[in-house]
């Protein structure tokens, strides 16, 4: 029988890396893709270690460039479950950098991932829940919940949006100019 719930702490991932010259992009600080790249990997490291199966990035909800990473920095990344649907689970993310020289570390992003697990033929299969063991825990899951419903908002606000045909003032609220024969 499979498991039905696990503790966040079981699947969590921390990582870390050092940022190296090869890593930069032309203004001499990490690329911002570089990262994108370890969050991915870890994400799926941390879904995959939750449900026991192959998983795939769905979407990434939220990620949140807060302070650039410098070269020489050792970056640290640590993932943990947020929330668990049927086959699909939030993967929260921490990235946080450490001037080794100095001790001096500074939170750099924040990210969430919806992952789902997938079986040898690319069927979702079911994931187990998560077992709520701190306020820190059960705050993160109620973060997800609420980013689930704007999200479902969003597109359903999108879904209703028409062109207003009268754009005249549209032009003084925003920096555009439409020219539309």
């Amino acid at each position: 029988m499979a498991v039905k719930f696990k503790t966040i702490s079981a699947s969590q991932v921390t990582i870390s890396e050092l940022m190296l010259p090869s890593h930069t992009n032309f203004s001499g600080k990490i690329h911002g893709g570089y990262i994108l790249s370890l969050l991915d990997q870890i994400a799926f490291a941390c879904a995959s270690k939750h449900s026991g199966a192959y998983c795939v990035t769905a979407s990434v909800d939220t990620v949140d460039f807060l302070k650039p990473i410098e070269v020489g920095e050792l970056v640290t990344m640590k993932a943990s479950i947020n929330f668990t649907g049927n086959s699909s689970m939030i993967v929260g993310i921490r990235v946080d950098a450490e001037n080794i020289q100095t001790g001096a570390i500074k939170h750099c992003n924040s990210s969430y991932f919806t992952m789902v697990a997938k079986d040898d033929h690319g069927n979702n299969v079911d994931v187990p829940g998560i077992i709520i063991r701190s306020e820190k825990e059960l705050q993160r899951f109620y973060k997800s919940v609420k980013r689930i419903e704007l999200k479902k908002e969003r597109k359903a606000h999108a879904s209703m949006i028409h062109l207003n045909t009268d754009t005249a003032d549209i032009p003084d609220k925003y920096k555009v100019q439409i020219d539309i024969p």
